[in-house]
């Protein structure tokens, strides 16, 4: 402790919090029953309200420890809930709602599977439907809609990070305990713990008055050189892979118990969540000296450094960010949150510095920041994708879905160079035609699981607004000079940006009949969509 309470770490934090442009950070430790916290930077540029350890933010993608703990606790009440275990199909808890393509998959994937990012389902964080939204998605919706939406490869044959999987969890949560979620966490782990201040939503922290609690978010515009708020979003799509709204003082107590093993998590629930089962990163490129490559066990990531096991998770949402560790063997354990998604960059630098204080490691200087890009959870999701193993472990993007739902490319690939067409992309049947006005291509556009795209013609251009979805979007199109073959732009509704989308309309008759978009890299395809109106 006497390093995290000294001056010369709480300047490095401040320096870090400057160069990432972090306006407000908060830091607890737990060291067997001892617990510290402090406050960095504002809660609220706009009020000048500073971060203490009781201030809320959306923790993104770090909650799926807590849906994890839920399932665990379900599979140690063998007399209520004898039927739930990690090695259960899902499909014969939720036999009318889950339902996966392709064959053997909605008979193989287990609960386990699951928490464990090994269905062989790609992310498809664009196909979430958020409150914005005419028809907006809840857990069941969204379980009924994997159906809908395309595998990427076989059952447990690679670690690809799933959001939708952790909210399809819940649903069976909700289904078999006729609570809802929100209900659940507060009764088995909250009200427990002493967690008081922690909801599933912010409207829920709204509810019991703790508003003027929640952090704003932010967002640093580079080309203004200047912070946009962003406020917490109810995100009920993303529940389960999301949308826990808690504060260091609170998280810290989770932390804790999971540390001693204290109720509601016993032994064997604890060790249900920390048996490793993915290989987040088999390759094992980019690993940091002394560092092992991360494996993924149940809403918790765990890989070694200096030969200690250490535990945990981060999340990224829009305008949030937030990571935690715990090591068993030392009864230590550290939590970040943060209003920025620049928390995730420097999280992985203060850790490794606490815990060499702890190993009393004298040759090490303070850890540089890291320097790799970074990379957009997820709400999610969302998500944010999302997360804890260290930041600069992460498999590369080419190679996964998108693992937390808001920072990262949702779709596209790297945006300092044009989409390449493939030829043998082209669908089957897709052949020349004459030139198409634009309003040849306008339109609306259907696909079963990523539901209504409207192609528009805004400023001279083909548009769509996806605002509407979990990860809010536009895509701005601009021909590649080549009858159906274009590039879309997307820019992010909260953080703008240019990313580069493949996107190709097959045509007949003089207009466009489909059009497919490259909203899924790591299918290696287009997402097709049929035009079912023409524009008025």
């Amino acid at each position: 402790m006497d390093l995290f309470k000294s001056e010369p770490f709480s300047s490095h934090v401040r320096e870090l919090m400057s160069r990432h442009h972090i306006p407000g950070l908060v830091i607890a430790v737990v060291q067997d029953e001892d617990v510290a916290t402090a406050g960095y930077g504002s809660a609220c540029l706009e009020t000048t309200t500073p971060c203490t350890g009781s201030t809320l933010f959306d923790i993104a993608s770090s909650a799926k420890s807590l849906t994890a703990a839920a399932v665990g606790m379900l599979v140690e009440d063998n007399e209520r809930y004898p039927e739930i275990q990690y090695e259960t199909p899902m499909s014969s808890l939720l036999p009318d709602d889950f339902v996966m393509p392709g064959v053997g998959y909605t008979e193989g994937v287990t609960v386990e599977d699951m928490l464990s990012h090994r269905t062989g389902m790609a992310s498809h964080d664009c196909s979430l439907m958020s409150p914005r939204a005419a028809s907006a998605d809840d857990a069941r919706s969204v379980t009924r809609n994997l159906r809908n939406l395309a595998i990427a490869a076989p059952i447990r044959a690679r670690y690809l990070y799933c959001n939708m999987m952790y909210t399809v969890v819940t649903h069976m949560i909700e289904v078999k305990t006729q609570q809802s979620f929100s209900t659940f966490l507060e009764d088995r782990i909250f009200q427990p713990l002493g967690m008081t201040s922690t909801s599933l939503q912010p409207s829920r922290a709204r509810e019991k008055g703790l508003g003027d609690r929640i952090a704003t978010g932010y967002y640093w515009d580079r080309d203004t050189s200047v912070y946009k708020p962003i406020a917490a979003q109810d995100s009920p799509e993303g529940q389960g892979a999301g949308s826990i709204v808690t504060c260091a003082d609170d998280f810290v107590r989770w932390i804790k118990c999971l540390l001693r093993r204290e109720d509601p998590v016993n032994e064997s629930v604890y060790n249900g969540l920390v048996r490793m089962r993915s290989i987040v990163n088999p390759s094992g490129r980019r690993l940091k000296r002394l560092t092992s490559p991360a494996l993924y066990a149940a809403g918790l990531e765990i890989y070694y450094y200096r030969g200690h096991m250490v535990v945990g998770h981060n999340g990224v949402t829009a305008g949030f960010g937030s990571h935690f560790i715990f090591l068993p063997d030392l009864g230590f354990g550290v939590v970040v949150l943060g209003n920025s998604d620049g928390v995730c960059a420097i999280s992985t630098t203060l850790f490794r510095t606490l815990i060499d204080s702890k190993l009393g490691v004298s040759d090490t200087e303070i850890h540089p920041p890291n320097k790799g890009r970074k990379k957009k959870e997820k709400k999610a999701t969302s998500s944010e994708r999302a997360d804890g193993f260290p930041h600069d472990q992460r498999p590369e993007p080419s190679k996964q879905g998108n693992d937390i739902p808001r920072k990262g490319k949702k779709a596209g690939g790297n945006p300092k160079t044009e989409v390449q067409l493939d030829p043998r992309k082209i669908v089957e049947g897709m052949l020349p035609s004459q030139d198409i006005p634009l309003t040849g291509y306008s339109g609306t556009y259907w696909h079963p699981g990523y539901r209504t795209m409207v192609v528009q013609i805004q400023d001279g251009k083909l548009f769509i607004d996806g605002t509407d979805r979990s990860l809010g979007f536009t895509l701005t199109f601009e021909s590649l000079g080549g009858e159906g073959q274009f590039t879309a732009y997307l820019s992010d509704m909260f953080e703008g940006g240019r990313d580069p989308v493949r996107a190709m309309f097959a045509t007949a008759g003089g207009r466009a009949t489909r059009m497919g978009l490259d909203l899924e890299p790591v299918l290696k395809e287009l997402i097709w969509f049929d035009l079912v109106r023409d524009s008025l």
